[in-house]
């Protein structure tokens, strides 16, 4: 393994990271209060190429590789991890479609994405179902020469900004059908007739990110609509996390960052008992685990990444760099409220915000709880 970034990741690294000082970070406690979704600076960020570059150079895009695409989550992440929220979206949204997704079905849609500013969503959590995918209610019926879908999903991120959402839905009724052979994924439209976006959510940290459930009833999908092959919808939807897991570590890396910055700029800055408080042993015992847990899942968090541009599967350490990222955000953003005393507890200053964010890293794209399951079954296998 050999991390050191060639010209152009470094150029992209540049990019994103004046993109997230000047554009995002003066924004960010604005967008937080008003829970408006980021489209300015989506679109700057679209206009810079720091959208959508995971999509393949034959379709137009810049085929950024995984660590690339990494790269650039960090450094957004930095500046607001709802705006980067927002942003990342459309990966996710659109890598089952770049995994099984017919050409003439890729040209469409993701062509849509390289011509505009315009989102996609990822649609597979439902009211009761998250976690346990299997359980999925909405449905699909083929009827004549179109599928007929009908359910509800929930917690859709871009749900109601998105252009066009990937949709899982059961298409074998049989309960006993395992997920891989029950399950098809699907292009739908946001505006096809019968597709209802609910209210926006408001969560607790990344409010700018646009989070609603929505509500299919009757949708007529046409058969060119499918992604791959009736049936293994489950599969490209998980397979998509192999290549999604890197990058989102990489945004609570970034959260770990600002909240180790912060922490240390302002450890300079207070004074207690006539000294910096960096000068505390317990202030500096803090920094030095803060630092710590970001630099390890920075490591973890390029491996994973680095072995999918190597062709190599990565599913267990994807999981691990999930896991072990999105705790060490949680736990950096509140040390980093700790060391700010009661300052750190106030709007006024950017570590509460930073706090809030950070919990839906432990949630999203598979709680940790799952990534435990995951790197356990990936870990035992080995043994069998």
């Amino acid at each position: 393994m050999n991390f050191n970034f060639n010209e152009d990741a470094l150029a992209l690294q540049d990019l994103a990271r004046k993109f997230a000082r000047e554009e995002m970070i003066p924004k960010a406690a604005e967008y937080d209060q008003t829970m408006e979704y980021p489209q300015e600076i989506f679109a700057k960020a679209w206009e810079l190429g720091l959208v959508n570059g995971h999509v393949d150079p034959d379709l137009g895009g810049l085929g950024l590789g995984c660590l690339e695409s990494c790269i650039i989550a960090e450094e957004l992440a930095y500046g607001c991890t709802g705006m980067e929220t927002a942003i990342e979206a459309n990966s996710l949204g659109s890598m089952p479609l770049l995994i099984g997704g017919s050409d003439e079905l890729k040209q469409e849609y993701l062509g849509r994405l390289l011509a505009e500013p315009i989102q996609a969503a990822y649609g597979v959590t439902e009211p009761g179902a998250g976690s346990d995918v299997s359980g999925l209610k909405t449905k699909a019926e083929k009827v004549g020469d179109e599928w007929v879908l009908n359910g509800e999903k929930m917690w859709i991120t871009n749900g109601g900004v998105a252009n066009w959402y990937f949709v899982l839905a059961r298409t074998n009724p049989d309960p006993k059908c395992p997920s891989s052979k029950a399950f098809t994924g699907f292009i739908v439209e946001r505006e096809w007739e019968g597709v209802n976006p609910g209210r926006k959510e408001i969560n607790m940290g990344q409010r700018c990110s646009d989070t609603r459930g929505i509500r299919f009833e009757n949708v007529r999908v046409p058969e060119k609509n499918v992604i791959g092959e009736v049936g293994k919808g489950f599969i490209y939807a998980m397979a998509a996390f192999d290549n999604t897991r890197p990058p989102v570590a990489a945004a609570a890396t970034g959260l770990s960052q600002r909240a180790l910055d912060e922490a240390t700029k302002y450890s300079f800055e207070r004074k207690t008992m006539g000294k910096p408080i960096v000068q505390h042993q317990a202030i500096s015992f803090l920094l030095a685990e803060m630092a710590s847990r970001t630099e390890l899942g920075r490591l973890m968090t390029y491996k994973s990444a680095w072995q999918v541009d190597t062709g190599n599967r990565n599913t267990f350490n994807a999981s691990i760099a999930k896991l072990f990222a999105g705790d060490a955000a949680n736990q950096n953003a509140s040390d980093a409220v700790q060391i700010f005393g009661g300052n750190g507890f106030n709007s006024e200053y950017p570590v509460e915000k930073l706090m809030r964010d950070a919990k839906i890293f432990q949630i999203y794209e598979g709680t940790s709880q799952i990534q435990k399951l995951i790197i356990a079954r990936e870990h035992c296998s080995k043994y069998m």
